[in-house]
């Protein structure tokens, strides 16, 4: 679609308009929050460093951000205008609550926790599809009832049986690779942050033999595999254990339940760094330990303090992750706004301000189809997936990460062969914004959706609650006046078809970096 001189003028002068405007809409003077212990110990940090933290974010800044943040989501207009017409004092901790306990929290965590497990179908090794069915609703089922960490990852390291009915096996079948070598990498890598290959050779040499004994057994049922303990090598073991103790597992005991017992004490602080510090950096973008899958010795923390605390508070309570979702979620440091104060090239490394990263493909693509009432397609190069995706059924529930299309990997999906978090790229590319300006399915989406229908029906002829609902269902906030301003003029044109300066309105928001990034 060719779109008109005057309306290229109008997105420019949208985008101009929007940009002078920055400060209003996405932040305030007023503390939504008073400080927690968190927030003491960020801001100790910054004042050492003489850096001034973000002013806290505003009121239509933190419902996107938090919707995004916790599940996933785009917030509908009805939520929004709710959200910022309740004059209750302690609303954003009230959200935070009512968020962390929707079905759609443990729709977005299992996305991220599978893409650390490596959860896809392969042919002809590793994970058929009905093991990755069963191996997500597993993961799934522990996210929505809050299963705790602990347990979360004993159940895991120690799982024997069929991989069709012990979900948790799949575990060790998801690997790339079945030498013992492979698994305790994995192993270090999910439950540690650690790179196994940064480690003396003694010490991988240790945590090779702890898994040493694992073996693999078909059955008659197609493609069904027993994960064991072979019984030929279950002689007594002696070795070394990551931080270079000694390990003594006697004749017929299982190594891993010695090293799961090992690792999973308020003691080891490998264990409980590793998890609240993908916590933060799944909240605000970049870990206390950066990256948050490399902690060594000589990757030290921005903030051991709050590394410490953190890890203090999920063994005191009892390894509840959403614990730790809501000490960040409801702290000043979370609820500050993405415009820094300070000129200081550790802002972000200290986190002074909130990071501005583009959405992840599923969150985004969901997000349009929210928007235009489209439901996509999908494909899968393994024999006998499950591709038949209801079109009700959101992209962040796709279990299987061999199910996808052009969309996902243009916009960064990982492929969920490694287990790291930079699998996922969250770089912008001229690939990606040219689908946005050009793509006939994004603009005949906009063309055809049924919101802008229902908008332009209950907005009647008055344009200005027009543009100001389709600012909140696709922005999360009412247009400034200098918008409204710009919009009404478009769309007040002689000779403009109201039909059209809708379309157009609404592809110009869905271009902007506003829509597609979290800020």
């Amino acid at each position: 679609m060719i779109r008109p001189v005057a309306f290229l003028s109008f997105f420019f002068s949208f985008a101009a308009g929007a940009a002078a405007q920055v400060v209003s809409p996405f932040e305030t003077d007023r503390p939504p929050v008073a400080p927690n212990k968190v927030d003491e110990l960020v801001l100790a940090t910054l004042e050492k460093r003489g850096i001034t933290p973000a002013n806290p974010c505003s009121d239509e800044v933190f419902v996107r951000r938090v919707y995004f943040d916790v599940i996933g989501t785009l917030p509908g207009p009805e939520e929004v205008v709710a959200f910022l017409d309740s004059s209750r004092p302690e609303k954003r901790a009230a959200l935070i609550e009512a968020l962390l306990a929707r079905e759609e929290f443990a729709d977005y965590w299992s996305l991220k926790w599978c893409d650390i497990l490596r959860v896809k179908s392969e042919f002809p090794i590793n994970l058929w599809p009905n093991a990755v069915q069963a191996y997500h609703r597993w993961i799934h089922d522990a996210l929505r009832g809050n299963m705790p960490y602990d347990r979360f990852a004993r159940e895991l390291l120690t799982s024997s049986g069929s991989n069709f009915r012990v979900p948790q096996v799949n575990f060790y079948r998801a690997v790339q690779g079945r030498e013992p070598s492979a698994i305790a990498a994995a192993v270090a890598l999910t439950f540690m942050g650690t790179r196994i290959e940064s480690w003396r050779q003694e010490r991988r040499a240790g945590m090779e033999a702890i898994f040493s004994r694992i073996a693999f057994k078909q059955t008659a049922e197609w493609k069904e595999e027993i994960v064991l303990l072979d019984p030929a090598k279950m002689g007594p073991l002696e070795t070394i254990l990551p931080d270079g103790s000694r390990l003594v597992v006697p004749g017929g005991e299982d190594p891993r339940k010695a090293f799961a017992d090992w690792l999973i004490t308020p003691e080891n602080e490998r264990f409980s760094a590793n998890i609240v510090n993908r916590i933060w950096s799944w909240l605000l973008g970049r870990g206390i330990v950066h990256e948050p899958d490399d902690i060594r010795p000589d990757n030290p923390p921005a903030n051991p303090e709050l590394l410490a605390f953190l890890e203090r508070e999920l063994a005191e309570h009892g390894y509840d992750t959403k614990h730790i979702y809501r000490l960040i979620l409801n702290s000043r440091t979370y609820q500050q706004s993405s415009i820094p104060r300070s000129d200081d090239p550790a802002v972000e490394t200290l986190f002074a301000c909130y990071p501005v990263r583009q959405l992840e493909a599923e969150v985004l693509v969901d997000a349009l189809c929210q928007l235009t009432g489209a439901s996509i397609e999908y494909s899968s190069p393994i024999p006998e997936p499950y591709t038949y995706i209801p079109g009700t059924n959101r992209t962040i529930t796709l279990a299987d990460g061999s199910i996808t299309n052009s969309y996902l990997e243009l916009f960064g999906r990982p492929a969920r062969d490694t287990g790291l978090e930079s699998e996922r790229k969250s770089a912008t590319t001229d690939a990606q914004r040219l689908f946005m300006l050009n793509s006939s399915i994004v603009q005949n989406g906009i063309a055809k959706s049924p919101l802008l229908k229902r908008l332009a029906r209950t907005s009647g002829r008055n344009p200005r609650r027009f543009v100001t609902m389709l600012y909140l269902s696709i922005l999360s906030r009412k247009p400034t006046a200098g918008e409204l301003e710009i919009a009404e003029a478009y769309a007040g044109e002689k000779g403009r078809d109201p039909g059209e300066a809708a379309v157009d309105l609404a592809w110009a928001l869905v271009n902007t970096k506003e829509f597609l990034y979290r800020h």
